[in-house]
């Protein structure tokens, strides 16, 4: 281990709800269990952290859980001492503080701005730049997770290499679980599921799917409608989460969190990307898609996941494009744990930046 940077520090400002809390709080408790670093993570709203860590208090300013120290991040926080590695999450924005800190040490620390994931190939000419800073000693470095030994990895955990995707269920009842924006066309979704031959049941947690719901059918659930029942359920810690991915058989996620780990899942998925003015996400939509169906085995397979894609994010011609997926789900599934298993040929996001920043002492 290199002793030099054996402390780390990671600053998440919470922009959407659990997506960026999701990744930085996987990854803070993958570099103390795998990589036996000494994690600070610097969070501005522990209320978000609580639904994916019951565990944690949110009025407690400074406490300890899997091998972490979470510190509630205010504007009144002080800098005790500056980590050997510094990961500004998603360009958060250090407190400049700490930057006049880290600026007066005589080792200065590796700093890192973690970007969001994406497929665009622009990442990977990006990944791991350095940005010196314009009137301080210090330099930043960009690192773009990505989906390719090009970039910067993705968060992965050894729980996540050894867990599949579970059995097929033998009841004959379709489980699907719908994790979404309040834009996605959830009422004509649902339409669409009832009005299939076979039974189907869809878990909904509570926030903006289920309120989504509750508006198309003007009351609470649980409903029953033709074949179809909605049940809500709790809302998950991550790693139970993790595990109701692997167990339905159709997985409609979101962002960016909860998108990787259905991958990680291997079973069917639709992703519902965050919405960007001009419709920018949709290049980045695009980008992945490309990627992700370019060894698909045939056409049909091929257009029955980017149709829906475009579907599920647009709201048009929904009907068709879910009714094709649901017929062609289980060899997406197949090809799923084929995809799974080229990515987890690469290094994990975790190792990956240990052996960057490494390089940068």
């Amino acid at each position: 281990m290199a002793t030099m940077q054996r402390h780390w520090d990671i600053f998440c400002r919470v922009i959407d709800n659990f997506g960026d809390i999701g990744v930085c709080w996987r990854l803070a408790r993958q570099l103390a269990s795998e990589h036996q670093r000494l994690v600070r993570l610097w969070v501005d709203d522990l209320n978000s952290l609580k639904p994916l860590c019951p565990e944690i208090s949110a009025q407690c300013d400074r406490q300890q859980l899997a091998g972490v120290e979470i510190r509630h991040w205010t504007p009144s926080s002080t800098v005790d001492r500056v980590a050997d590695v510094v990961i500004e999450a998603f360009a958060c924005d250090l407190p400049e503080a700490y930057i006049q800190r880290m600026a007066q040490a005589a080792d200065k620390p590796c700093w890192i701005n973690l970007e969001y994931l994406t497929a665009e190939s622009w990442a990977e000419s990006c990944h791991g730049m350095a940005s010196p800073h314009p009137s301080l000693p210090l330099v930043k470095h960009f690192y773009f997770p990505g989906f390719t030994e090009r970039s910067g990895g993705l968060l992965r955990e050894h729980s996540a290499r050894a867990a599949g995707p579970a059995d097929r269920s033998s009841d004959h009842v379709l489980k699907i679980s719908l994790f979404c924006y309040d834009t996605a066309p959830v009422g004509e979704l649902l339409d669409t599921l009832a009005a299939q031959d076979s039974p189907i049941e869809c878990l909904v947690p509570p926030g903006k799917p289920l309120a989504a719901v509750e508006r198309h059918f003007g009351k609470p659930g649980p409903w029953l409608e033709g074949t179809l029942r909605i049940t809500p359920i709790p809302f998950l810690p991550l790693d139970e989460y993790d595990q109701l991915l692997r167990q339905c058989e159709v997985n409609f996620v979101r962002g960016e969190d909860s998108f990787l780990r259905a991958q990680w899942a291997a079973q069917a998925f639709v992703w519902q990307i965050y919405k960007q003015d001009e419709d920018a996400h949709l290049v980045k939509l695009d980008a992945f898609l490309d990627r992700y169906t370019a060894k698909m085995p045939d056409e049909t397979l091929k257009s029955v996941c980017q149709t829906l894609f475009h579907a599920w994010n647009s709201g048009l011609q929904l009907e068709r494009a879910l009714t094709d997926f649901l017929a062609h789900r289980h060899q997406i599934a197949d090809y799923n744990r084929q995809w799974r298993a080229e990515l987890a040929e690469h290094p994990d996001l975790a190792s990956a930046l240990v052996k960057f920043c490494s390089t940068k002492v």
